[in-house]
């Protein structure tokens, strides 16, 4: 949350709240003063940051998250739109920069996440997130090795490879 600083044309100024996704609160207040001088006539010179929450969510169910998000490459600006299958909004986040990084080579500075929506199962539009949406789902382990769990059974080195052992 930040504001500009009281004058006396405006005594009271308005206060904005941004939700910034960022590595620390050093970053977070860059991002805040970069996009809210694009959007209002409020500048770091003339401004203050009122406060510097971390928001958590907790929660261990997954949940489909689409993304609205605008970057810069070589060539020009461009729209994007992207589903996430992740646990919180962070994750997801997460997922978005690496994946931005890897298929577009776009860092986290060329990146402006517009808005962040969880998505009800109708909502979901790409076909590679609507395969996990079935709720009969399972993964099997077809090839599960049992080990000896013991400490004394396993080495550190040992000159063959160890054998599997089928339950």
């Amino acid at each position: 949350m930040g504001r500009g600083l009281p004058s006396e044309k405006t005594p009271k100024p308005a206060v904005y709240r941004m939700k910034i996704f960022a590595k620390n609160h050093v970053i977070a207040k860059s991002r805040f003063w970069y996009f809210i001088s694009r959007l209002k006539k409020v500048k770091k010179a003339n401004g203050e940051i009122l406060a510097v929450e971390r928001i958590r969510e907790s929660g261990v169910a997954a949940h489909t998250y689409g993304i609205f998000l605008r970057y810069n490459s070589r060539t020009g600006t461009h729209n994007m739109y992207k589903e996430y299958r992740a646990i919180n909004r962070v994750s997801a986040v997460v997922q978005m920069y690496n994946e931005m990084a890897g298929r577009h080579r776009a860092g986290e500075r060329a990146i402006q996440i517009i808005q962040i929506a969880k998505l009800s199962p109708d909502q979901v539009k790409r076909a590679h997130i609507k395969q996990y949406l079935d709720p009969n789902l399972k993964f099997p382990l077809p090839h599960h090795i049992v080990r000896p769990s013991r400490k004394e059974f396993r080495k550190v080195f040992a000159y063959k490879k160890p054998k599997a052992v089928m339950a």
